[in-house]
């Protein structure tokens, strides 16, 4: 039994640790990659380059730049173009609808379409992820041939904000995955041989031996599971030796219901009150060969094993 309670109390430190290794894992993930925001960015600016590469080959220009993207905010930045060009409005739309959805941290944005020489708004929208929230208006209308600045704005969420979001969503995760490993590490049930028979040698017509106990003209033994009165041996199921066990270590008392139940079922996940009226009454039986033995019901309060002198 102590081998047990030890390899169990082992397996629960295993798993504990094995709990903080993964949470741990999930946060060096998480944080070590606040490192790559650089990166993340400098992607981010190369699918600029390549909307406004899109915007002037649809324009029937293949042969000039497109100017190095310049940002002009926290959260904005602008393309520009050596040459003029000419474009349509849905078709730019499009592009930076498909292009930008291959940045995971990219939600919401607004797009403008300015005029090179008084920075006045020649055609503006806004996108979303929910595309519900779309504002698009004059898809279908070619815009005239002229030198254009392109401002995109993103609604301001940072990438670490993004990541650690990812990382509050997997504890979730972790703490089913845990509850799951500590529920399979059931607590071993103790075998009714195992229980020591614990009488008090000081009570009258009470007698201990290990594994025999005399109760009046009743002999009790616990390890092989029997009763033996007049030289008949009745033989006990476990739960019976379980039960008449609890029975012979307070007799002539009053031993609750409740007690009974918790110390007999609980440890096997069920408590069935049905259940202990069958075995008492399974007893009683086995006790009647002799009369000054007996188990009596208490009403209210429980059973008692009644010895007489």
């Amino acid at each position: 039994m102590h081998f047990n309670q030890s390899l169990l109390s082992g397996k629960r430190k295993y798993l504990f640790g094995l709990m903080l290794f993964l949470f741990a894992a999930v946060c060096c993930v998480a944080f070590s990659m606040e490192g790559s925001d650089d990166f993340d960015l400098s992607r981010r600016e190369v699918l600029f380059r390549r909307i406004g590469h899109e915007l002037l080959l649809q324009s029937g220009d293949s042969t000039s730049t497109v100017l190095p993207v310049r940002k002009i905010a926290e959260n904005e930045y602008q393309i520009s173009f050596e040459h003029e060009f000419a474009f349509q409005p849905d078709s730019l739309v499009n592009t930076t609808r498909r292009l930008l959805a291959r940045d995971p941290f990219v939600r919401d944005y607004v797009v403008k379409v300015l005029n090179c020489s008084n920075s006045s708004v020649a055609y503006g929208y806004a996108l979303s992820r929910d595309k519900k929230d779309d504002i698009v208006t004059c898809i279908g209308r070619k815009q005239p041939k002229a030198c254009y600045l392109i401002n995109i704005k993103f609604k301001p969420v940072s990438v670490n904000t993004a990541k650690k979001r990812y990382l509050l969503g997997s504890l979730p995760f972790l703490a089913l995955v845990g509850f799951m490993l500590l529920k399979s590490v059931k607590p071993p049930v103790v075998l009714p041989e195992a229980l020591p028979a614990v009488v008090p040698e000081t009570l009258p017509g009470i007698v201990s031996h290990t594994d025999m106990i005399t109760l009046g003209a009743v002999l009790f033994d616990t390890k092989n599971r029997k009763l033996i009165i007049d030289e008949k041996q009745i033989d006990l199921t476990a739960t019976e030796t379980r039960v008449f066990q609890i029975f012979a270590s307070s007799p002539n008392e009053t031993i609750e219901r409740s007690r009974l139940q918790k110390e007999i079922w609980e440890d096997e996940g069920v408590i069935v009150g049905r259940s202990l009226d069958m075995f008492i009454s399974k007893l009683r039986k086995k006790l009647e060969f002799d009369p000054n033995i007996n188990i009596v019901v208490i009403r209210g309060k429980g059973y008692k094993l009644e010895i007489s002198a």
